[in-house]
């Protein structure tokens, strides 16, 4: 059987009706194959949507957030891996899974993006799905851990008295274990088979090349699902802390001390708020657009849109060690003794008093309010009868 090559002019006519659909609003998915060799020259050119200055926009916010992104997550990974006492807590083992989420995120999002539609890579199907099974596996595991997070705190708040015996260290790293394991395994399907059977045409993704619209329709439920199971969680610890903080009001005797009380259930919510706000505000917009991609064809202004929404993911990669790592005491005193190490004796100087104090040795009720939650564990405490 004899085999037909690409010629240039072909790949040019190919090029031309890129753009003329480009003005129409029109996919050109369905456009024809060119084969040479054993290897098929596909038209990716219905994937290239951006312009000359949308491409400069989302490249600046890639250049800007993606090398933030990876060196505050791998300075959280540095501090907890050179702490024993942090090493040994559940609660940072999962923000260490947040971490290390957030810097595969930070490469494969930010090094596939770039080259898929800034300097217009040429990957063939198995080296593009890798990449790609890459991004799902990052944004997959930060997501899960986000979830691990949430859950630990819901244990600390609604089982404080046997929070010790019911998460340990053990059962903590188990649990990372099936996480990180999962989510490689429904990352890589794409790559493993489960891949569009037409190539680019349909029942292919308009989002992206060679995706089967049924797994990315399982993906997207996948997330939704967890953001769904964050969102109960968080919606039970503030419940829970509302129940709490009015029955400590009425047995305060003073009035003073019970407006305290009611103004720290109030700062737990606005914390909490803010935390979920920054979750659904950076992922919606591209969970929609891929939602919609599985029941019905976009055109190349919903693909733009939603390389731009596929920025915000990241932005939240970018954030994350700021809500759920940096503001932990324990971790900023950790932070500060690793540098006095690096910087050396006489060199650097640290408050003296934190660092002198040495880390409590109370539980940690992880992350975003060490304010206001150990203060919410240390008052069930004093409900229970002495």
């Amino acid at each position: 059987m004899q085999k037909t090559k690409t010629t240039p002019h072909a790949r040019q006519v190919c090029v031309v009706l890129a753009h003329i659909t480009r003005h129409l609003g029109v996919s050109c998915c369905k456009s024809a194959f060119f084969h040479s060799g054993n290897r098929s020259w596909e038209n990716m050119e219905c994937y290239r949507i951006l312009t000359e200055v949308e491409r400069k926009a989302i490249g600046s916010i890639c250049f800007l957030a993606g090398p933030i992104t990876f060196l505050q997550n791998a300075l959280v990974l540095c501090v907890i891996a050179s702490s024993a006492t942090l090493r040994k807590r559940p609660s940072y083992l999962f923000i260490g899974s947040l971490a290390l989420a957030d810097v595969f995120a930070s490469c494969f999002f930010t090094i596939s993006f770039l080259d898929f539609h800034l300097f217009h890579g040429s990957d063939g199907p198995d080296v593009y799905l890798f990449k790609l099974g890459g991004v799902t596996m990052a944004y997959t595991g930060s997501v899960a851990s986000l979830l691990l997070t949430a859950l630990d705190r819901y244990l600390c708040i609604h089982q404080a008295s046997s929070y010790k015996a019911l998460l340990t260290r053990r059962r903590a790293l188990l649990s990372l274990l099936v996480l990180w394991s999962t989510t490689a395994f429904i990352s890589f399907l794409p790559l493993m088979g489960w891949r569009c059977p037409t190539g680019l045409t349909p029942p292919c993704s308009r989002l992206f090349p060679y995706v089967n619209s049924a797994y990315m329709a399982c993906w997207t439920s996948l997330i939704l699902v967890l953001m769904v199971l964050i969102m109960v969680a968080y919606a039970m610890i503030l419940w829970r802390a509302h129940r709490h903080e009015s029955t400590m009001t009425k047995l305060q005797a003073t009035s003073k001390t019970g407006h305290s009380r009611r103004r720290m259930d109030i700062r737990l919510a606005r914390t909490f708020s803010l935390i979920l706000l920054i979750l659904v505000g950076c992922w919606l917009p591209a969970l929609s657009f891929m939602l919609v991609d599985v029941s019905m064809s976009l055109n190349r202004t919903q693909q733009r849109a939603f390389a731009f929404c596929g920025t915000l993911c990241l932005v939240n990669s970018a954030v994350n060690p700021l809500l759920y790592a940096l503001r932990c005491r324990e971790l900023r005193i950790a932070l500060m003794r690793l540098l006095q190490r690096l910087c050396g004796i006489g060199r650097c100087k640290a408050p003296p008093e934190e660092l002198s104090s040495g880390l409590p040795s109370g539980d940690n009720i992880t992350a975003s309010s060490e304010e206001e939650m150990p203060r919410t564990r240390h008052n069930r405490h004093t409900l229970q009868p002495e």
